[in-house]
């Protein structure tokens, strides 16, 4: 299968940089029979354990119907290539004017009016800046638009998930459902805490990421975090005070710097775990 380095269409959070290290860690899962990735996301982490793993079991939680969106790369193309000749003679990286906006916009209702569906996250990445994302029309005609839209067509993509196991549910139901399996191991990767999480469909509060350490005791683990969400501090200090039971007790801590732009960056963590 054809190896992607990064997820074909724009994911807030997907873990490209991690590619290397991710990869690496998985050497020492060889013998597990499942990867159940959780919090599926972009699928990119489901699709390079498919890819080392063919033998394996892989099933991915597409609960932000990213693979619907992968489906539909080839409409996506179409209007964006639209947007491209209503903005022939404007500047690129500049502030759209209104007429071309109400163009643009015009172009969208159309193909949501005969498609039944727009890609507005891809959309968002190709008219808004900053890692600004909108879900649907309504809110795409309050942006403000600047002419960000690429140049080259996104790739089309029908085997990215090849061999994977597509499922969407509650990750809780899912943990549940393969948590007995012998050797399975889960890939985690939640909404950051104290990190924009505008493009999943609930707001997460910190009872739902502390929720999500459950599915980390006693099992094979990968877990995504940022410095900015301090979840490592909180379960230390709990132990430490509190006599808790620390999660990311003897695991392995991967870091990978990452900037948003010029002035602010982070650091992105992974933390995995064989029992």
């Amino acid at each position: 299968m054809k190896n992607y380095n990064q997820a074909p269409l724009p994911f807030q959070g997907q873990k490209r940089r991690f590619q290397k290290e991710f990869k690496e860690a998985l050497k020492g899962f060889k013998n597990a029979p499942m990867f159940v990735d959780l919090f599926g996301g972009s699928g990119l982490l489901s699709h390079w354990a498919k890819a080392q793993y063919p033998d394996a079991t892989v099933i991915y939680n597409d609960y932000d119907n990213y693979n619907k969106r992968v489906a539909n790369i080839e409409r996506t193309n179409a209007l964006l290539a639209q947007f491209r000749v209503i903005l022939k003679d404007a500047s690129v990286d500049k502030l759209i004017g209104n007429e071309a906006k109400q163009a643009i916009l015009k172009a969208v209702k159309r193909e949501e009016k005969q498609s039944e569906y727009v890609d507005y996250i891809t959309i968002s990445s190709n008219l808004l800046f900053s890692m600004n994302y909108v879900l649907n029309y309504d809110d795409l005609a309050k942006q403000t638009m600047y002419n960000v839209v690429r140049l080259n067509d996104y790739q089309p993509a029908p085997d990215y998930l090849e061999g994977v196991e597509v499922v969407s549910m509650d990750y809780r139901k899912l943990f549940d459902r393969w948590k007995h399996i012998t050797g399975v191991v889960f890939l985690l990767d939640p909404p950051y805490l104290s990190t924009d999480c505008g493009t999943y469909g609930n707001y997460w509060k910190l009872a739902n990421y502390l929720d999500v350490l459950q599915c980390l005791k006693g099992t094979n683990y990968f877990y995504f975090t940022s410095n900015k969400s301090s979840i490592i501090e909180l379960t230390d200090w709990l132990e430490k005070n509190l006599g808790g039971d620390n999660p990311f007790k003897g695991a392995t801590k991967v870091e990978v710097n990452a900037r948003m732009n010029h002035n602010a960056g982070y650091t992105d963590i992974m933390l995995y775990k064989k029992v």
